[in-house]
């Protein structure tokens, strides 16, 4: 009853099942391990870091990373150029940072968001920044890019304002050294609100973790497909040969054809006089 599972379109079909539901499984599997990486690292980012956590000096956490990112950085020099990043939002509503770049004893420049001014963005109500030597401190954020949460990357914004906060979108303002991150104060002063610091890109309950735990149903569904698919060719197959065998089968086209043909034969003898 089984022996035509040996046969070589079988064979075929049994190597593919074969291949198929451990390929399923392990990128079902796959996708499942980066959903639960993207949670820990929600967690983690959730739960914030310590108050209590002292401050590093900035060059010591870079590059920035998920371990660094977020965490206190300190820096010392003078604050130079200031711009105005517009289009910005915090808690519902629209405004923008206020950014300074601090030149450092090193030589180099970091941008530092001093703050937040709800509105749009305008030189007369951002407070000048503190002249003379100053000590910054503020949370570490790594640079932004075109495709950041709400940047502002059409270009074409007036001359001292910013759309996107990076080392590559200053490099033309600024004749000098950048530090590829950026600092955000989280005391500030002159009535400037201060700007939460961002979970690091790739991690965190957004999009794309929920697409990550979406393809892992699918690659599982797949699996169980295939199977599904397989049992429903066998159980055909079977019915097939028990049919057979029990002569419920109708007449092919090929038995009809000569039953046809010998009936045929016979009449035309019977027709034949003489015999």
């Amino acid at each position: 009853m089984h022996r035509f599972l040996l046969t070589p379109r079988w064979w075929g079909i049994n190597v593919f099942v074969a291949l198929a539901v451990p390929v399923c499984l392990f990128m079902g599997t796959w996708q499942l391990g980066r959903f639960e990486d993207r949670v820990d690292s929600h967690k983690e980012a959730a739960a914030g870091r310590p108050a209590a956590e002292a401050a590093a000096p900035l060059e010591s956490l870079l590059p920035v990373d998920k371990k660094t990112s977020g965490r206190l950085a300190s820096a010392s020099g003078e604050y130079a150029e200031q711009l105005l990043v517009p289009e910005r939002r915090l808690d519902g509503r629209s405004g923008f940072y206020v950014l300074t770049l601090l030149r450092t004893d090193s030589g180099k420049a970091v941008p530092v968001v001093r703050g937040w001014l709800p509105g749009a963005a305008d030189p007369a109500k951002a407070p000048a920044a503190p002249t003379g030597r100053v000590e910054v401190t503020g949370a570490l954020q790594a640079s932004e890019n075109s495709t950041s949460k709400g940047v502002y990357a059409d270009g074409g914004l007036p001359v001292g304002q910013l759309g996107v906060i990076g080392a590559a979108s200053l490099v033309n303002l600024v004749p000098y050294e950048l530090y590829d991150a950026w600092l955000t104060v989280q005391t500030p002063a002159d009535g400037l609100i201060p700007v939460p610091a961002q979970a690091p890109s790739n991690t965190g309950l957004d999009l794309k973790a929920f697409q990550n735990l979406g393809y892992t149903g699918e690659w599982f569904v797949f699996a169980a497909f295939v199977l599904f698919m397989w049992f429903r060719l066998y159980r055909r197959e079977v019915e097939t040969l028990r049919d057979a065998e029990a002569g419920l089968l109708p007449q092919t086209a090929e038995a009809t054809a000569s039953a046809t043909a010998s009936a045929t034969a016979s009449a035309t003898a019977s027709a034949r006089p003489g015999e």
